[in-house]
Formats: structure tokens, C-alpha cells, sequence
């Protein structure tokens, strides 16, 4: 008994810390954009939209292609989500992804701060390399293909 004990009190810390969630405002996003010196796919979901959730494990597996594409995973869910729901959300589905939760609740201030077009709907993914000037933003569920072309187009030099 001593020994379970002593095993389950070691692997709690490991539990708890897997998915750490970062909160950010507009601002903070937008600068962590900017201010990368990497290829950037950022993919804006929340954990009630089916078709967020189904294109993750596809945008994982796509970058894991890529030495230098970084995928992160930006919650708009509610703020009682924040952080353990969402945290546990993603142990769940294993997004291994680095995910941020945007604490904002206007649409209509952050949305065009990302892309003018952007109405507010997810999924949606910014694709931004600002070595090479490459932008793209997509309001829809991606399909493999459109991935695929768009994170090739985002590593060309």
C-alpha cells in the first residue's frame, strides 16, 4: 500500500502538468505572431466544436513533418473552461500542441486583429511565416489536402 501511495503521489505532478494553458489577450497573440522568427500555424478552436476537434490530430500530425512549423491551439472557449477544462479536454484527445486560451469576449475588436475577413467562426487557421511574408487565413474546417499544400507553402523559402 505504501509503495501505490508513493507511486500515485510521483505521477500526479506529471498529471497535472502535461497541458499547461496559457491565458492571452488580442494583443499578446498578436505579438507573439509577429514577433516570430518561425513558420506559425495558429488553429482557433474550442472544445464544443466537432469539427475543431476532428482537424487537430490532423494538424499534429502534418507538422510533425516539419523541424520548424509551431502549431498552437487557441481556445476561444467560455472562461469557466479556463484553464482545468480545458487542460483536461486536451489530455483527453492528447493535443500535444501548445495551446493558449484568448481572454477576450469581443468578436467584433479581436477577430479582425487576425485576419479583416474573419467573422468569428471556427475552426479557423492563420498560416504566417514572417521570414518569407506568407499569410493565409482560413475560416472553414481544412481538409488534408489544404493542410498539406499550406504548411508545404509556409516552409518555402
Amino acid at each position: 500500500m505504501k509503495f501505490f501511495f508513493i507511486f500515485l503521489t510521483g505521477l500526479i505532478p506529471v498529471i497535472t502538468n502535461a497541458q499547461s494553458i496559457k491565458k492571452v489577450s488580442i494583443t499578446d497573440l498578436e505579438n507573439y505572431i509577429t514577433k516570430s522568427d518561425h513558420p506559425i500555424l495558429v488553429n482557433f478552436w474550442a472544445t464544443y466544436c466537432e469539427p475543431c476537434v476532428a482537424e487537430i490530430p490532423n494538424f499534429q500530425n502534418e507538422v510533425k513533418k516539419y523541424k520548424n512549423i509551431e502549431l498552437l491551439l487557441v481556445s476561444l472557449d467560455l472562461p469557466d473552461y479556463y484553464p482545468s477544462k480545458i487542460a483536461s479536454f486536451a489530455r483527453w484527445k492528447n493535443f500535444t500542441a501548445s495551446i493558449f486560451w484568448l481572454n477576450e469576449t469581443n468578436a467584433d475588436y479581436f477577430c479582425p486583429k487576425i485576419d479583416k475577413s474573419w467573422s468569428g467562426g471556427i475552426p479557423s487557421s492563420l498560416f504566417v511565416n514572417n521570414k518569407t511574408g506568407y499569410k493565409k487565413f482560413f475560416e472553414s474546417q481544412l481538409t488534408i489536402a489544404q493542410l498539406q499544400e499550406n504548411c508545404r507553402a509556409l516552409v518555402k523559402d
